[in-house]
């Protein structure tokens, strides 16, 4: 495992003004934050600057709390962070309502995805001036007319279709959709592997089902060409293989990070996760 560390935990000074002689004056400055981080401020090297908000993408079979604990390591290490909830339905559709999460932010955002969270975050992040760095975690990094499932078949080793539970349904126009979730008793082995088995239990329970058509859904602009990409690769990942997973990173030209992981990392390896996202701040705001 190659694991980088970052993310110091530095104290905020607080001092008074103290006349030393006529016309002679030190002042001490008093740096605060907001208890939800949403204007947090930190010292970070020489001087200080505000860190950029930490929005963090799910994929599917997931929701928001996967990224529980890298939420608290980064809270922890004074980042203000947001979990977006993704709709799992289209990676335009689903752009379009984390579009809505990153304008009601200001300033300068950070943002990351899991799995197919990349697709979302990829679309959603283009043409967005705060959105300063990308971060891929086992992700998606499609380029335009690539899907989700044509990325996943690009070199062998995914088991997901043999771990799917497929679900019909009609939708209110009469038409039918299907919604896949993993089967409960393979999904430890297939998506969290490092994850102890009870954590694993209820993650199969509270697993979101992704759309089919999402993953058959086309990219039609891709951030990380024009911004800068950190990426961990997963290499005990059954559901997007490591060898596509570093196709994309590769081609993305991102800063990439290895690890022998499951799927989900997030949650076996959060300070990794964290040390990570936290690099892709400290190296593009400034």
């Amino acid at each position: 495992m190659v694991s980088f560390k970052g993310g110091r935990r530095r104290r905020l000074v607080t001092g008074t003004v103290s006349a030393l002689t006529a016309g002679l004056a030190l002042c001490a400055f008093t740096l605060t934050g907001t208890a939800d981080g949403a204007t947090a401020a930190g010292a970070d090297g020489v001087g200080s600057r505000a860190k950029p908000t930490i929005v963090l993408e799910h994929g599917a079979f997931a929701d928001g709390s996967s990224w529980n604990g890298v939420i608290a390591e980064l809270r922890a290490d004074g980042y203000p962070v947001v979990a977006a909830a993704n709709p799992l339905r289209g990676p335009a559709s689903d752009a379009t309502a984390l579009r809505t999460v990153l304008d009601h932010i200001k300033g300068p955002i950070v943002l990351a995805g899991h799995s197919y969270g990349g697709n979302v975050i990829s679309e959603a992040a283009t043409d967005d001036p705060e959105v300063k760095a990308l971060v891929y975690v086992a992700a998606y990094l499609p380029a335009p007319g690539e899907t989700a499932l044509e990325l996943t078949a690009k070199y062998p080793g995914s088991t997901l279709a043999d771990a799917l539970d497929p679900v019909t349904y009609r939708q209110p126009d009469g038409t039918t959709a299907t919604d896949l979730y993993i089967q409960q008793d393979k999904f430890r082995h297939q998506f969290a592997a490092d994850v102890p088995a009870g954590q694993a239990a209820l993650m199969a329970a509270e697993q979101r089902p992704i759309a089919k058509s999402a993953l058959e859904e086309k990219a039609t602009t891709a951030a990380w060409m024009t911004k800068p990409s950190w990426d961990i690769v997963t290499t005990r990942d059954l559901n997007i293989p490591a060898e596509v997973q570093r196709f994309m990173a590769d081609r993305a030209h991102a800063h990439t990070t290895e690890v022998a992981a499951s799927h989900s990392v997030a949650v076996s390896h959060p300070r990794l996760v964290a040390d990570v996202i936290e690099r892709a701040a400290r190296t593009t705001v400034r």
